[in-house]
């Protein structure tokens, strides 16, 4: 049998699984068994908390105005292929008609 990690919250050894959670029975506490594997692991979520991966699609959900220009990214604009980086923008991606772009996760929805 595998050892699982102890419970973040309160430390408790006492941990179990239910499903792709891990929970502990002291606390009451449930986590992602994922996350328990490498704590260090920057995770990205848009603006419903959805999970971000690389090569994604997600969409726009706000009129986004293009810095040094008159052009603007309009809502429901769809991105696909995203690449995520650490940064000031956490999201690499060419838009159709635009070009290369950084955007941020506060601004995107998962499609």
């Amino acid at each position: 049998m595998s050892e699982l990690p102890p419970c973040p919250a309160c430390a408790c050894a006492f941990t179990y699984e239910d499903g792709a959670l891990l929970i502990c029975p002291e606390c009451g506490h449930e986590w992602s068994a994922d996350a328990s594997l490498d704590p260090d692991r920057k995770v990205w979520r848009d603006v419903n908390g959805n999970e971000l991966q690389d090569g994604d699609t997600v969409t726009v959900i706000k009129d986004l105005k293009i810095k040094g220009s008159s052009s603007v990214v309009k809502v429901g604009t769809k991105v696909r292929n995203i690449r995520l980086v650490e940064g000031d923008h956490d999201i690499d991606c060419k838009i159709d008609g635009v070009g290369q772009m950084g955007l941020k996760t506060e601004f995107v929805k998962k499609a």
